[in-house]
């Protein structure tokens, strides 16, 4: 387990702009306006070799009916009780209020290591209105400018002095990072708390209430998970907000930092242009794919209705036969346990190796099968392949010329290479190259 460390805070304290500075990239939405990070957000981090995870979270407003800020709150809470340092954000030049001090209230009783620092302080002079933070309980406040990167040094050493000793700064390996993709309001969040058994992620059945990518932990059956949970992808003329073009870049962020990618569908609408759109953006970064279909506990079900909604979404995904289709219910846990099987088999597909001298075995008994094409008397001549990178597995062809190749026959070099060594759920990449390229 790696030290985790948690920002916390009141809104537009500058929270998400110390944790993009500290992390070296912009994950977290930077905007001015309260309650524009909803969930909290895990990057993993590093300072002098020392490695942590790293917690944003939205800012608290303990005194707020609001349902979502309410929800904001309980998140925040969870984030203290994982954390193991406490990063106490208070605004250096606006003085203490009375959210500070019950924010404060709330982190004197969780027992935990806290730092306060003293946000948007950009002079190397610390003006004297810092001193009535001491007034907070939590000894010589730290003063930063996260907006000018000032003081960051400081404080970084000071949050690796309170790591405790028993915990493995170093990073974990054969961790499989799933990401849940998907438009709006399809049960993604849903599906993640049903596999945790604990309310991780605000659920709400109001589209885009899940706005930032959320990084969730866990082990299954001895295997290590990630879930990346997203914001739903709306069609572009339905993204009005800058802070929803922020979801959808980020959508495509967590796909490109995940193993395997599973598109969710909503069962009550069926498979829509959007849905080919998004399993696009994976197929596109050769990430693996599953297709869960949710809410299939609402369908009314006959003979048929199985086969035809498998059918209906073949047809419309047809570039990705690859991808397994399981139907689930993450409001019931129906089918979720096979779910989570598939993603590892899904994983085990991704990351597979053939040996050189079986797969030439299987190439030599295809083109027996079905002979290579011929054009104006020239037939296209295969010598050997081998395949030289997995996540996902890529093959180079070596061949006489490249343009005696037809696309008819590259897909069915692939499809006998499926046939004899699986590879479910994920894309293979082919490059032919002449002898002597």
């Amino acid at each position: 387990m790696r030290p985790v460390v948690c920002i916390v805070g009141r809104p537009n304290v500058g929270k998400s702009t110390l944790f993009n500075k500290i992390v070296g990239r912009r994950i977290a939405i930077t905007e001015d306006r309260p309650g524009v990070t909803r969930d909290r957000i895990y990057a993993e981090a590093e300072w002098l070799n020392n490695y942590f995870i790293l917690i944003d979270t939205g800012g608290i407003e303990p005194y707020s009916d609001d349902i979502i800020l309410s929800q904001i709150k309980r998140q925040a809470e969870i984030a203290i009780d994982t954390a193991d340092v406490i990063l106490f954000v208070v605004d250096g030049l606006g003085g203490i209020t009375s959210t500070d001090r019950e924010i404060a209230n709330i982190l004197r009783k969780s027992g935990k290591e806290v730092l306060l620092v003293c946000n948007k302080i950009d002079t190397p002079k610390t003006p004297d209105e810092i001193y009535e933070f001491y007034e907070l309980g939590f000894g010589e406040p730290i003063v930063v400018s996260a907006g000018q990167s000032l003081g960051l040094g400081d404080l970084l050493d000071e949050i690796i002095k309170k790591f405790p000793e028993n915990k493995d700064t170093d990073y974990e390996e054969g961790v499989i990072k799933a990401s849940i993709i998907g438009k709006p309001n399809v049960g993604k969040s849903s599906l993640i708390n049903n596999v945790l058994g604990e309310n991780r992620v605000i659920v709400s059945n109001v589209p885009g209430t899940t706005r930032d990518a959320v990084d969730t932990p866990f082990t299954y059956k001895g295997d290590k998970y990630v879930f990346i949970d997203t914001a739903g992808v709306r069609r572009k003329r339905s993204i009005s907000e800058n802070i929803e073009r922020y979801s959808v870049i980020r959508t495509l962020t967590a796909i490109e930092r995940s193993d395997v990618s599973i598109l969710v569908i909503d069962a009550t609408v069926g498979v829509t242009e959007q849905d080919a759109k998004i399993a696009g953006y994976a197929h596109e970064r050769g990430k693996g794919l599953i297709i869960a279909v949710n809410k299939w506990d609402l369908i009314e079900k006959s003979n048929k209705t199985y086969r035809e909604f498998e059918k209906n979404i073949k047809n419309t995904l047809s570039f990705v036969t690859y991808a397994p289709i399981v139907f689930i219910s993450a409001k019931t846990g129906k089918r979720v346990d096979k779910l989570l099987q598939i993603i590892k088999e899904v994983y085990n597909s991704y990351t597979k190796r053939i040996s050189t001298g079986v797969l030439n075995d299987i190439i030599n008994e295809a083109v027996l099968l079905n002979q290579p094409p011929t054009d104006k008397g020239r037939r296209l001549k295969i010598y050997y392949g081998t395949q030289v990178g997995v996540m996902p597995p890529k093959f180079v062809i070596f061949i006489n010329d490249k343009e005696l190749l037809h696309f008819s026959y590259e897909r069915y070099l692939e499809n006998q290479i499926r046939l004899n060594f699986g590879y479910e759920g994920t894309p293979l990449q082919f490059e032919f190259k002449e002898k002597g390229d």
